[in-house]
């Protein structure tokens, strides 16, 4: 029988490990998609060196499964003396897990952009830089919007195996929680409940910021 009473006086582990889900997935989409937006630039209009080294990082990424990144980068990356601790290998697999796919989902924005706007930023008399950002980049972005809200989704998802190195996430929070009472079930319910409310808040953030940057760049 459902007893979630047991679960009350573990409510503090829930909310710290909800919030440090929360810090997690916040600061790997900033920094993996700006990552990911310079990658994707790289390998689309960078020297063939650069296009070879992109391109070898993303099948790297997207070919392994993210626990095994996780493990080389918490266990792996002190043999060559970068020893960090377990929320910080924890927050460099997701941000580099992030720009790897995000890397090719813009780079199909920037591929379906016409050359006309190269050509429009020239005859303004824009530089390479500014034509990119302005010209270029927001509409291909605006193209690929909705999946690059849904993987960034599913890296928020996936940060729940950053238990396995005792991040003290939502998911570690879960296993300390059943560990101490064997409510099982009912402790893994409410994690599922908890990131399923957290899927949701964070596509409506994405709406509210789609919705206000192409409206504003339509408005112009």
């Amino acid at each position: 029988m459902l007893n979630f009473h047991d679960l009350l006086p573990y409510t503090g582990q829930f909310v710290m490990g909800l919030l440090t889900t929360v810090e997690l997935t916040l600061l790997s989409t900033v920094i993996g998609l700006m990552f990911g937006a310079a990658l994707a630039a790289s390998r689309q209009y960078g020297p063939g060196w650069l296009v070879a080294f992109v391109a070898i990082y993303v099948e790297l990424i997207r070919n392994t499964p993210f626990i095994v990144q996780l493990f080389f980068v918490f266990f792996g990356l002190p043999a060559f003396g970068i020893k960090l601790s377990a929320w910080e290998a924890g927050l460099l697999a997701l941000i580099l897990n992030l720009a790897a796919y995000s890397t090719e989902i813009i780079r199909s924005g920037l591929a379906a952009t016409p050359i006309g706007q190269w050509e429009a930023g020239k005859v303004l008399g824009l530089s390479f830089s500014q034509t990119f950002f302005r010209v270029v980049l927001t509409p291909a972005i605006e193209k690929i919007y909705p999946a690059l809200t849904s993987q960034c989704i599913i890296v928020m998802l996936g940060s729940a195996v950053l238990s396995q190195i005792s991040v003290q996430d939502l998911t570690y929070a879960a296993n300390l929680v059943q560990s101490r009472n064997f409510r099982s079930f009912e402790s893994y319910l409410v994690t599922a409940a908890l990131y399923l409310l957290l899927a949701i808040a964070m596509r409506k953030v994405f709406d509210l910021i789609g919705q206000r940057l192409f409206s504003y760049r339509s408005s112009t």
